[in-house]
């Protein structure tokens, strides 16, 4: 059986908006442009994207960082995680185990790039260990 894990949701909440900020970061000004071309997105489409709202989208992403920092607070627990360190090394198994591998299959089977790849998964590596991290100090 598990062991309880005592949860600090004020840490979740700042794991997950960390997360969002690793990806505004990431989706803009770092690797935007290069994102955008591979996925086939020009200007016109980003504007009628902006025009329908993107309120709605950033609120459905945002929740899922919050589920994701859920679960990986209690991963936190369970490794008895309490350095940042720890947390950054939780964060990369997390990643390596679980994103890594079950995203290649973008490349597999669906012919997208492997540079698309690379910036999806690398994303969720930083983004892992930056929550991880938190969450360890924090909890």
């Amino acid at each position: 059986m598990l062991q309880q894990i005592d949860v600090n949701y004020l840490a979740v909440l700042a794991a997950a908006i960390a997360s969002m900020i690793v990806g505004f970061i990431w989706y803009g000004p770092l690797f935007g442009k290069m994102w955008m071309k591979m996925m086939g997105f020009d200007k016109k489409k980003m504007d009628e994207a902006k025009k329908k709202g993107m309120g709605k989208t950033y609120a459905l992403a945002f929740l899922t960082s919050l589920i994701m920092s859920y679960v990986l607070a209690h991963f936190v627990g369970y490794v008895q995680a309490a350095t940042a360190m720890d947390g950054v090394v939780l964060g990369f198994w997390v990643w390596i185990g679980f994103l890594a591998t079950t995203q290649i299959g973008s490349v597999l089977w669906e012919g997208k790039p492997v540079k698309l790849y690379l910036i999806n998964t690398l994303h969720y590596l930083v983004a892992l260990a930056v929550m991880a991290a938190i969450l360890a100090v924090w909890v």
